[in-house]
């Protein structure tokens, strides 16, 4: 998704919920856009220098209740955040249980229509239609192993 496109979304769903897509928020976009991971607050901080941390804390909390931005699991330290799916594409997590770091993966086509397949009856045993899955894989890092 290009630039432009991700900006044009977050400013909807801002809009959406009356709140206005600020230069800060932008930044805080753009550092999540930049990041090869999931990031935790303080990495977040570090990042947005030009933003003071109490800002960055409002800022993502406004963002992730217009859908800009998701919570990722960790370890319960920290709360990781990222961009939502539908602006940064469909990917999994492995999330290390000792220390909460969070990698993006991408897993095969085939595994992902096998799990939705696998997944549809149990949804639909409940009253529900599978729309789509998140995958989070839960172990040890190399540093912590």
């Amino acid at each position: 998704m290009s630039t432009v496109d991700v900006h044009e979304i977050a400013h909807r769903r801002l809009a959406a919920v009356d709140q206005r897509y600020s230069d800060g928020r932008r930044q805080l976009v753009e550092v999540l856009r930049d990041s090869a991971h999931p990031m935790i607050a303080p990495e977040i901080v570090d990042a947005a220098r030009d933003l003071p941390q109490s800002s960055v804390y409002r800022n993502l909390a406004v963002l992730e209740s217009a859908g800009v931005v998701v919570k990722v699991l960790t370890n319960g330290d920290h709360a990781a955040f990222e961009l939502a799916e539908e602006l940064k594409g469909h990917h999994h997590h492995l999330v290390c249980v000792s220390c909460g770091q969070v990698l993006d993966i991408a897993i095969p086509e085939k595994v992902e229509r096998l799990l939705d397949e696998s997944l549809a009856p149990t949804a639909a045993h409940a009253g529900f239609v599978l729309t789509g899955h998140r995958l989070d894989l839960l172990g040890r890092c190399a540093q912590c192993r």
